[in-house]
């Protein structure tokens, strides 16, 4: 089938990607009952992204004809006999009218339709939407049969979520098979060695042997010593029965002598009393094991910090040069001292802390340490939204601005989901802070979640 470019002004270009078949019509009947048959006009109309009843509606409004596209044939009539050059011009007009952008002229262009009733294209590569003249008479029939709808933006993450849970099943029979593997080769390996013979000391050396048995038993020696593996020993017992081998006697006397005296010279660690909330004294050895601070009744310890900081400190540090991975096996350890929510309320600080503009943007840097915080914990995510709803609280209108934000950016990410946004805001305009900032801010975006907007709209 000939081809040639979308456009008439692109006619010329030999690179250019964008084509469509060449036009074929067929007169068909005779007398009044004469009509123009165009062949191929669904294979014209699916290169245009347009529905083939469009441009055969518009053939029939500006010959002033009666058109008719059969969907279930395929075959677009026109009343009357008309040549394909001049069929071909006015395709050209719909290309520019309906096809190709206003801006930059590509025609990968979207139809939408606004609540008001008019016709805009949505341009793919530069995003100018273009407004359509209402005045054609093809833009009441294209209202009123609109073009179908692309999948929405919720039945794209769904797609996305099932392309990473067949990932992840490739993942897991791949190590599986790795294992088999392995085992094959672990089996393989002992029963090889169990083949070997070694010929006993008396064949080896004896006078009547022959100079290939000799040499045979050479090899055998040699693949025996191939199968050991030679592992020095490191302890201090082995170093010190090393260093009294090499050295002689008097020598490795003096040397036992000196590291026996400056274990005697080491001073003992002192004892340290530390004083409790009752009043009552407990003895303390200062060591390296002595790392956890006392803490009295009020929920601070020894030296004035309080339980919070000092969980949000211990995060910071282990933040730093900390994978993800690690995180994640970090704060499950704290889990065990502290509530999960108490956990998540001083990661959010340790990330985001003194954070007033820009709240946004720092979560979209750290989104992976959050996505680390939430995955396969059961509940974590609307603990997660407790955790940025007290953070908003305390902190400045900037930050309150930005939260439906967070939440849009945390939900592309599939960090979030949609039923625990919804639950979390249920709970929060049923609480005692129903009036806060918050849930006004957050409100658009909860509208949004639930209602069955394309992406396109």
């Amino acid at each position: 089938m000939a081809m040639q470019n979308i456009g008439a002004g692109n006619s010329d270009d030999a690179f250019y990607r964008y084509k469509m078949p060449r036009m074929l019509t067929k007169i068909e009947g005779r007398g009044n009952g004469i009509k123009t048959n165009v062949v191929n006009m669904v294979d014209i109309a699916k290169a245009l992204a347009r529905p083939p009843s469009y441009t055969t509606k518009y053939f029939g409004c500006e010959l002033g004809a009666q058109s008719k596209f059969d969907e279930k044939t395929g075959v677009a009539l026109v009343n009357g006999a008309h040549d394909t050059a001049k069929l071909a011009g006015l395709l050209e007009n719909f290309i520019k009218k309906f096809v190709q952008c206003y801006g930059c002229g590509n025609p990968e262009t979207d139809v939408i339709i606004t609540k008001t009733q008019m016709i805009q294209l949505k341009c793919a590569a530069c995003g100018f939407v273009s407004d359509v003249d209402m005045r054609d008479k093809l833009t009441t029939f294209i209202i009123k049969n609109p073009p179908e709808q692309k999948k929405g933006g919720k039945d794209k993450k769904a797609m996305r979520r099932a392309e990473k849970e067949r990932l992840k099943e490739g993942e897991a029979a791949d190590e599986e098979l790795k294992k088999l593997k392995f085992k094959k080769k672990d089996a393989s390996k002992a029963s090889s060695s169990k083949k070997k013979t070694v010929l006993p000391v008396e064949d080896r050396h004896s006078p009547s042997g022959s100079q290939a048995d000799d040499n045979d038993a050479d090899e055998v020696e040699e693949d025996d010593d191939d199968d050991v593996q030679w592992a020095t020993d490191t302890s201090l017992e082995a170093a010190q029965k090393r260093i009294q081998e090499q050295l002689n006697a008097v020598t490795a006397d003096m040397v036992m002598l000196t590291t026996a005296e400056a274990e005697k010279e080491k001073p003992k660690p002192a004892a340290k009393k530390v004083v409790a909330a009752n009043g009552s004294a407990a003895t303390a050895v200062n060591g390296p094991e002595t790392k956890s601070p006392t803490v009295t009744e009020n929920g601070k310890s020894a030296n004035g910090v309080g339980a919070h900081e000092q969980l949000v400190e211990k995060i910071q540090g282990n933040l730093k040069g900390c994978s993800v991975g690690q995180l994640k096996s970090f704060l499950a350890s704290l889990n065990g001292g502290s509530s999960p929510q108490d956990v998540m309320n001083s990661l959010i600080d340790a990330l985001f802390g003194g954070v007033d503009k820009g709240f946004s943007k720092e979560v979209t840097k750290k989104k992976n340490y959050l996505a680390a915080a939430t995955h396969d914990n059961e509940g974590s995510e609307i603990i997660l939204l407790r955790a940025i709803g007290a953070f908003c609280e305390k902190s400045g209108p900037e930050v309150v601005k930005e939260v439906a934000l967070v939440l849009k950016t945390l939900y592309d990410e599939d960090v979030l989901e949609e039923e625990y946004i919804v639950q979390w805001f249920n709970e929060g305009i049923a609480g005692g802070s129903k009036n806060s900032q918050i849930w006004k801010n957050v409100k658009p975006f909860i509208v949004w979640l639930q209602s069955a907007e394309t992406e396109s709209e």
